[in-house]
């Protein structure tokens, strides 16, 4: 026996003595930088992505992380030079266990005045710095003035800044975190990753200040796995927060763990399987509730992608999704059907062709060993998929023309959760209320898959309609997030009593721009502010958001981490142009209703928005409006988003809805479509002045309704507006 544990103990030697030499020779490090460096290699599993390469790296060079445990100190002494100055975070230069580590190089304190004039000098002589910065993505205004006085000094040393991430310190035991905020584990897995170095380029503070910022952001965003599925991307967040982690919860009172949330989704992902074929598609037509999820889950394990049905559609926009994806089977609840009337929908699918399987037939049919089979196997799928294979086919909102299928892969939407991980900071501490359908790309996304990925409870609400409800329900679970649009917002707002949304720290707004007044009821009745975003269900969804640290009203934010913008001319707009984007988060493709069941890729990797943008200097994105929701009169491009926002400033309490309508001698005339009862054209007309606008802007025809059609999204329906004007007999023109 000793024969055989001496034998052990000498192969396992030489593996450690062959993993420190070539540690030693990829890395460029010291014999005793590598040893340190393998022993915690060893015990974190340490992946490396973007620092390869680092031994042949020459020249002047700041390496500069978000500090998120005492562990990236200890890494990066490591795996840096040795004649890096490290220039520690507050507190770490207090901490003993770095002792040992700071003889592999120089430490040089906190960063102060001192320490930026020992880093200008080091830089000066071509030498290598390390600065450990705060851990937060939102940064504080000073930490921000920071950043700008780092910059400065790289600038004018000419040296290169390379941001890094270390993926998974925060939850060591020596996490700069607290415990509700990042729950500990004794060896978590670490990621150090890296983006490509930069130099700072000539601008102002903020601009500066901003380059190392996005630079972070980005090696943040390039620290995540993209290469698992999302089943397995669950799989990994219930390691993390905990099986039993309280995770979902619904109006129905139903609760559930990460641990019962697999499990429900293992043995339903069998049943699935029998009754569908491998990659087929099928339908989901559920409300916000536990089931939904489970029944989302389920198809990722099975490996079908899950094409999601917008239940308030009605039967031809829903019978026609059926016919774009060639969805052979529908999952829905008996339940559902009964409460929301769907049986005229139900009806209509059916008489499709399309089979309808129900969840409860499946429940009530399950035998004991299938639950014991996924009592012992939920942390593995049925059917193990590739993180670029199609996982959710969603529908557009048809706002403006016949909705397309939009085939979104694992990765697609693991990167948009991660970049919103990036620019906004959130934690298990965290409680998203999401009202908004799961069958909507922000809904799935933001109100459903990111919750779940980073350890945040997550309450659904069946219907964002419930204006009266809501607001008492927020009282109730206290949510610090929440989502919506102006409309469903400003609903909330209005029926809700002082103290409702109380608990709210973040709401994240999107489809439509948010009214000065939407703003300043949760501002000033609970304390809460609005952030705008912008997306689309093609960007899975999210191209732009603001933030706390980046909020610009009147914008929809900054473009998130990694993803690229171009703006080509458009005839007759002088700022701004069309914008294109591409990057990681981009649907796969596209499929449409003469194509059937056929994926119709991307074809250079960059997609037409279809909005017309102005960007600033600091990347701020200013929507304009959509392309086809400009109008064309009298040989001049007239904005109809702009003659919305003119007419909510003159009317606030009121909804307005725009379009235009063929007219022989301007090509185009402008109607306004509003609640405002009486709406006059002599007070818009005398607003318009005020506001800046040409004649042009001032709506031909107004036509006065009880309510404007929304979409289920909360978007305005203008297919519906443009007929309901349409078929009116009498059209009110206060010209005549």
């Amino acid at each position: 026996m000793g024969l055989i544990i001496l034998a052990a103990s000498c192969i396992a030697a030489a593996i450690f003595t062959g993993f420190v030499f070539l540690n030693k020779k990829r890395l460029g490090l010291s014999l005793l930088q590598s040893v340190a460096f393998s022993v915690l290699r060893a015990l974190f599993r340490i992946r490396i992505k973007g620092l390869e390469h680092l031994a042949e790296t020459d020249g002047a060079r700041v390496f500069v992380l978000m500090r998120q445990s005492a562990l990236d100190a200890m890494i990066m002494t490591a795996l840096l030079p040795r004649d890096c100055e490290h220039f520690y975070g507050e507190g770490d230069d207090r901490r003993r266990l770095l002792a040992p580590f700071r003889r592999l190089g120089r430490a040089s304190g906190n960063i102060g005045l001192t320490a930026r004039a020992r880093l200008s000098a080091a830089l000066l002589r071509d030498g290598v710095a390390c600065l450990y910065v705060g851990k937060d993505m939102e940064p504080s205004p000073l930490a921000m003035q920071e950043f700008s006085e780092i910059a400065g000094v790289v600038r004018d040393a000419k040296a290169s800044i390379v941001p890094v991430y270390l993926r998974g310190s925060r939850h060591s035991l020596l996490s700069a975190w607290e415990p509700a905020k990042a729950p500990r584990h004794l060896l978590p897995q670490i990621t150090v990753a890296a983006a490509e170095p930069f130099t700072i380029t000539s601008g102002h503070a903020g601009q500066m200040a901003d380059q190392i910022y996005d630079g972070l952001a980005l090696a943040k965003f390039r620290s995540t796995n993209f290469d698992a599925s999302i089943f397995e991307a669950i799989a990994h967040a219930c390691r993390l927060y905990g099986p039993g982690r309280a995770i979902l919860e619904d109006a129905l009172g139903g609760k559930l763990t990460y641990r019962r949330l697999m499990i429900g989704a293992r043995v339903f992902a069998g049943r699935i399987s029998a009754l569908s074929q491998p990659d087929e598609a099928l339908g989901v037509l559920l409300p916000n509730a536990n089931g939904v999820v489970v029944t989302l889950f389920a198809l990722f394990s099975a490996g079908r992608p899950a094409a999601m049905l917008n239940y308030t559609a009605g039967p031809a926009a829903i019978v026609s999704a059926i016919k774009t994806g060639r969805l052979q089977s529908v999952l829905c609840s008996r339940g559902f059907v009964e409460k929301a009337e769907l049986h005229s929908l139900i009806a209509a699918i059916e008489a499709n062709g399309t089979r309808i399987v129900y969840i409860e037939d499946i429940r009530d049919a399950v035998r004991p060993i299938e639950k014991l089979k996924g009592a012992l196997l939920w942390r593995q799928a049925v059917h193990r998929r590739r993180s670029s294979d199609p996982a959710v086919i969603l529908f557009t909102s048809g706002s403006e023309g016949t909705p397309k299928g939009v085939v979104l892969s694992s990765a697609n939407l693991l990167a948009n959760a991660s970049q919103a991980d990036c620019r906004i900071d959130i934690s298990p501490s965290d409680v998203l209320f999401n009202v908004l359908p799961v069958f909507h790309t922000f809904g799935l996304l933001g109100g459903t898959l990111l919750p779940l990925l980073y350890g945040i409870r997550l309450f659904l609400y069946p219907s964002p309609l419930h204006y009266k409800l809501i607001p008492a329900v927020a009282r109730k679970i206290k949510p610090s997030i929440m989502f919506g649009t102006d409309t469903f917002l400003a609903g909330y707002g209005r029926a809700a009593k002082d103290g409702d949304f109380d608990s709210l720290r973040l709401i994240v707004s999107g489809a439509e721009p948010v009214r000065s007044e939407t703003r300043k009821i949760f501002r000033e009745r609970f304390g809460a502010e609005i952030v705008e975003g912008y997306g689309m269900t093609e960007a899975s969804p999210v191209v732009a958001v603001n933030s706390s640290t980046h909020g610009r009203e009147g914008s929809v934010g900054r473009a998130m981490a990694d993803m690229k913008l171009r703006l080509e001319p458009v005839e007759g707009i002088e700022e701004g142009g069309r914008m294109h984007i591409a990057g990681p988060n981009l649907m796969l493709g596209y499929m449409t209703a003469d194509q059937p069941g056929v994926l119709q890729p991307l074809g250079d990797g960059w997609h037409d928005s279809g909005d017309i943008v102005s960007i600033d200097a600091q990347g701020y994105i200013s929507i304009r409006g959509r392309a086809k929701r400009f109008a064309k009169i009298a040989g001049e491009m007239v904005s109809l988003g702009a003659v919305e926002l003119m007419v909510q400033q003159l009317w606030p309490e009121a909804q307005h809805a725009v379009i235009t309508l063929p007219d022989r001698r301007k090509g185009e005339r402008i109607v306004l479509v509003t609640t405002k009862m009486p709406a006059l054209k002599d007070e818009l007309q005398a607003h318009s002045r005020r506001f800046g606008a040409t004649e042009l802007m001032v709506p031909n025809d107004i036509v006065t309704v009880d309510s404007i059609p929304v979409l289920g999204s909360g978007k305005t329906d203008y297919q519906t507006t443009r007929t309901l004007v349409e078929s009116r007999l009498v059209v009110v023109d206060p010209t005549k």
